[in-house]
């Protein structure tokens, strides 16, 4: 299946060069010209990658970079920015609000392609690493939507799997009922703290013998114990 790109830029002669050099590389190409054009179909088409200008009418590129990160379905779309500010306060400030990469204008295309194919590399291994989560004999797979403790298969509900995924990407940490619930579930369902210790007795009964993993902090929630070969 071809990576989509979303293009936002106000340049019609920049949005023709990339369009013909993306699509020429087997990328399907989408284009706006203002950050509010831009903001909506990158909520529409969730593009697999965003190349954006700073210097944009309306809503500018940090903004849209900032709002982009902010948002559920769009916070981990890699972002390219290709603008004609050059200074290295302009490239620290993009960097950090979540860019993935920063190219100057005038740009060769060459390097802009080799710098997607790049961020495509960089994302698909973070997607295998975070899908796989290890600690001790419990081995989780998000993409799989599977547990074993040794091996042996454990069946849990789709909360359950998620506050024990939640509790492996983040070991040592302590989380209170509504912080554990709110990462596991984004806030979605309503379920009162009473609920949270059943569902946890339940993954812990599930877990057998190792069920001390998941360690209740008295007067502040839970959290799940690290291990010398922990979460990978």
């Amino acid at each position: 299946m071809k990576k989509s790109i979303l293009v936002i830029d106000d340049e019609k002669d920049i949005q023709k060069l990339l369009q013909y050099n993306l699509e020429k590389e087997g990328y399907q190409v989408s284009s706006a010209k203002t950050g509010e054009e831009g903001l909506e179909l990158a909520k529409t088409k969730k593009p697999d990658c965003l190349i954006l200008d700073l210097m944009l009418p309306g809503v500018d590129g940090l903004e849209v970079c900032k709002l982009l990160r902010a948002g559920k379905d769009t916070r981990h779309i890699p972002i390219l920015m290709l603008t004609a500010k050059s200074s290295e306060v302009d490239q620290v400030v993009g960097l950090e609000l979540g860019a993935s990469d920063y190219i100057t204008k005038p740009f060769s295309v060459k390097v802009l392609l080799a710098r997607l194919k790049n961020i495509f590399r960089n994302s698909q291994g973070k997607k295998e690493e975070a899908s796989f989560l290890k600690a001790g004999d419990i081995i989780l797979d998000k993409e799989r939507q599977s547990v074993t403790v040794k091996g042996r298969p454990v069946s849990l509900t789709r909360l359950e799997f998620r506050i024990l995924a939640f509790l492996m990407e983040n070991p040592g940490r302590v989380f209170s009922r509504e912080k554990l619930l709110n990462g596991a579930w984004g806030g979605e369902v309503f379920v009162v703290d009473r609920t949270v210790d059943v569902h946890v007795k339940s993954i812990r009964k599930k877990l057998g013998k190792f069920r001390d993993v998941i360690e209740t902090v008295r007067g502040s929630g839970y959290r799940f114990v690290e291990t010398d070969d922990g979460p990978i």
